[in-house]
C-alpha cells in the first residue's frame, strides 16, 4: 500500500473529451518527508511514517524537533504511518510526492467528518419518532433508559443518546484519481471526501480488487482563450 498526506481543498468540475462532467475534489500534497520506517524485526510490522506540512521549533514540542532532526528534516504538524511494504523503496529522509498516483488510479481517502454539533437521538442515532398525537408530549425525546426489570437501573456504557455529533474518523472507498499535478503539488479525486475545506486528508491505495483503470483524458483549456 502507497499514500500520502495532504489538505482538501474544496470541490470543483472538469469536463473529458467525450462532453462528460466529473465532479472533483482538489486535495493539495505538498510534499511528505518519511520520518521512520517500521520494520519487522524491530516493531512486529511494515509501515512508512510520513511527516506533513513544516511548522517553526517554537510551536512545536522538544520531542517533535528531536524525532524530525534523525530525518534531516524540521519538525512537521502531522506525522502518519502508511502501512505495508509498497514505499519500503524510501529512505527516512526522502521526500514522498504527489506523482506516486497517477490519473486512473483508485484510491481510498481518509479524514475528519464535519462537526454538526449538539444534535439530539433521533438525528445522532436514528431513533424512532414518538406519538405525534396531541398531548403525547413525547415527540422527539430519548424515551426510558434505566428500567429495572431490563438492566437493574442503570445507563449502561455506550447507549444512544443526544450529544455532539461529527467529527468522526472516516474513509470514503473507491475514488478514482482524475489528474494528478506534480508541479503545482495537488491532485483531482472524482467524488467528494471526507472534511471541511483545508482539512487533513490521507490518500491511499484502494483495499479494493480493482487497484487502477483507464485514465479519462481531460479538455484542456487555453490560456488565450
Amino acid at each position: 500500500m502507497k499514500g500520502i498526506l495532504g489538505r482538501k481543498l474544496g470541490m470543483t468540475q472538469v469536463f473529458t473529451t467525450d462532453g462528460l462532467l466529473v465532479p472533483v475534489t482538489v486535495i493539495e500534497c505538498e510534499p511528505n518527508v518519511v520520518m521512520q520506517k517500521k520494520t519487522i524485526e524491530n516493531d512486529g510490522y511494515e509501515a512508512v511514517q510520513l511527516g506533513f506540512e513544516t511548522i517553526s521549533e517554537k510551536r512545536a514540542t522538544k520531542a517533535n524537533v528531536g524525532h524530525a532532526a534523525k530525518a534531516s528534516t524540521k519538525a512537521k504538524r502531522f506525522a502518519r504511518e502508511i502501512r505495508g511494504n509498497e514505499m519500503a523503496d524510501f529512505e527516512v529522509g526522502s521526500e514522498v510526492k504527489v506523482n506516486i498516483f497517477s490519473a486512473g488510479d483508485i484510491v481510498d481517502v481518509t479524514g475528519t467528518s464535519k462537526g454538526k454539533g449538539y444534535q439530539g437521538t433521533v438525528v445522532r442515532n436514528n431513533a424512532k419518532i414518538g406519538p405525534k398525537s396531541h398531548g403525547s408530549m413525547h415527540h422527539r425525546h430519548i424515551g426510558s433508559l434505566a428500567t429495572v426489570g431490563r438492566n437493574n437501573g442503570v445507563v449502561n456504557k455506550g447507549t444512544a443518546m443526544a450529544g455532539h455529533e461529527g467529527v468522526y474518523t472516516t474513509t470514503n472507498q473507491n475514488l478514482e484519481v482524475i489528474k494528478v499535478d506534480a508541479e503545482k503539488n495537488y491532485m483531482l479525486i472524482k467524488g467528494n471526501v471526507p472534511g471541511p475545506k483545508r482539512g487533513l486528508v490521507i490518500v491511499k491505495t484502494t483495499v479494493k480488487r480493482n487497484k487502477h483503470i483507464d485514465a479519462k483524458e481531460l479538455l484542456s483549456v487555453s490560456k488565450e482563450a
